[in-house]
């Protein structure tokens, strides 16, 4: 037995060899590498951290509401949330690989052997009995080559990438709440901005059929004002309808059915906006914030940590198998001593990789790591390149809505010339329907440039990566709006 023990104990000093590649982390790009050509301070833009909860340099009580209620119930952060739970469940799973599996058992049997057995000569009749027995057996596989230690790895590292995935959807869904909401009150905005065209040319359309009617005016500036007016109102119901359909996606979004879409947003026409400079910190920590970079890194964890498990069943395998048992024709035969039977060794076990299809199995996990690493450098590319691009085309929305509202002042005032003009004799009826035109198309200019830079803020807090850090677990809503 002793000897037993000792031979036990060196093949379990021995299990701790892990045969496979050890996983090291990628190494960062150069801090040059990762500079932000596009983040220069100034009156947009400011090199302080970003902040967890973003959304609230928009200074709307609405806004953070719907993000909040968002992360809390949206459907696609459920089933996030269930992947990650699973997750959690296959590492527990690979982590009771290293305990000893046991069985017990217990039966109870009525035999009888009749006259006509062979041994049963010279017996007058059969011989009835009863045998009782109950075990215990447990087997206890050694890690001799580590290919539990490197499952308990892959499992930590897909554990790992479930939670970065979780944080991806969650940055996707605020970012996308508040792109929404922008685009809601944005097309309210400018719904609103229609409308008051329609009734600016409907005044002047109202003036062509009394200067017609009074003989100084034709039928064709009655026609071409007539022009106006429908394009406006043509404008104004696709902006409505657009307008409504995002109350509906919004309602979606916060887990709630599209019919519940709230009517204090519905009543949104101010585009929110972030009026101080957006704090984006640099390209090195935008890198660690980004979850999607994460679940890349996580990822390639745990494929390295599968080219072990394949490489460690190339080996042999020794199990120690223990059994004790008692039995006896009465029940209380089981209480007594030499009513036991035990056995414990080891099992040698060896698939010979003569067929060649382990060997195979380790070259393919060694090209999905491969893989995985090249889907890594190509996380780290996407997360830069898409952070430049925002920041570049927040400076471009920016530029060109400052643009459009000076364009909007000189418009009105080349306008209300035109208007004076007009009613002194001095211009004709179609240089004021020019004047009027081209105002009416420099407000709804100003008013998609305005949502543009709303939606292109949001766009750059995205690739950021921010807006994860201390989410709530997401939730259903009940039939009666509660959790």
């Amino acid at each position: 037995m002793r000897r037993l023990l000792l031979s036990a104990s060196a093949v379990l000093a021995l299990s701790a060899c892990a045969v496979g590649p050890d996983y090291h982390a990628p190494k960062p790009l150069a801090p040059a590498q990762t500079d932000l050509k596009e983040a220069t301070a100034g009156a947009t833009l400011s090199v302080d951290p970003l902040p967890e909860k973003w959304w609230r340099l928009f200074d709307d009580p609405t806004l953070d509401g719907l993000v909040e209620k968002a992360l809390a119930h949206n459907t696609d952060l459920r089933v996030a949330a269930a992947n990650l739970k699973r997750a959690r469940a296959v590492l527990g799973e690979a982590r009771a690989a290293r305990l000893p599996t046991t069985n017990v058992s217990a039966q109870g049997t009525y035999q009888q052997i009749g006259i006509g057995n062979p041994q049963m000569q010279g017996l007058s009749g059969p011989i009835r009995t009863d045998f009782y027995t109950a075990g215990f057996d447990a087997s206890y596989e050694l890690d001799l080559f580590g290919g539990v230690s490197r499952s308990i790895e892959a499992a930590r590292g897909d554990y790992g990438a479930a939670q970065a995935a979780l944080d991806a959807a969650r940055v996707s869904i605020a970012a996308e709440t508040a792109r929404t909401y922008a685009s809601a009150c944005g097309f309210g905005a400018q719904a609103a901005t229609a409308r008051e065209t329609v009734e600016l040319q409907a005044k002047t359309l109202d003036l062509t059929q009394r200067l017609l009617s009074g003989g100084r005016g034709t039928q064709r500036d009655v026609d071409q004002s007539t022009i106006l007016v429908e394009q406006a109102r043509a404008q104004a119901a696709t902006f409505e309808a657009e307008h409504r359909a995002a109350l509906y996606a919004l309602a979606v979004l916060t887990g709630e059915p599209p019919a519940s879409a709230e009517a204090a947003i519905a009543a949104c026409t101010v585009l929110p906006t972030v009026k101080q400079p957006i704090p984006v910190g640099d390209g090195k920590a935008m890198l660690a914030r980004r979850p999607d970079v994460r679940e890349a890194e996580r990822t390639l964890a745990a494929d390295t940590a599968r080219v072990g498990v394949a490489t460690a069943a190339l080996y042999p395998s020794i199990t120690l198998l223990g059994s004790i048992s008692v039995g006896g024709t009465q029940v209380s035969d089981l209480t007594k001593s030499d009513s036991i039977s035990y056995s414990v060794g080891p099992l040698l076990s060896w698939n010979f990789p003569f067929s060649g299809a382990a060997r195979a199995r380790v070259r393919q996990n060694k090209a999905i790591a491969e893989g995985s690493l090249a889907s890594f450098d190509k996380a780290v590319l996407t997360a830069l390149q898409e952070t430049e691009q925002a920041l570049a085309r927040l400076k471009g929305a920016v530029d060109r809505e400052a643009s459009l509202s000076r364009a909007m002042a000189a418009a009105n005032s080349a306008s209300f010339i035109a208007e004076k003009r007009f009613d002194a004799g001095s211009d004709s009826f179609l240089q004021l329907l020019v004047a009027q035109n081209d105002r009416a198309n420099a407000r709804a200019a100003l008013a998609q440039a305005q949502s543009d830079r709303a939606e292109a803020q949001v766009a750059l807090f995205k690739a950021l990566g921010g807006g994860w850090e201390g989410a709530p677990v997401p939730t259903a809503i009940s039939a009666a709006g509660e959790e």
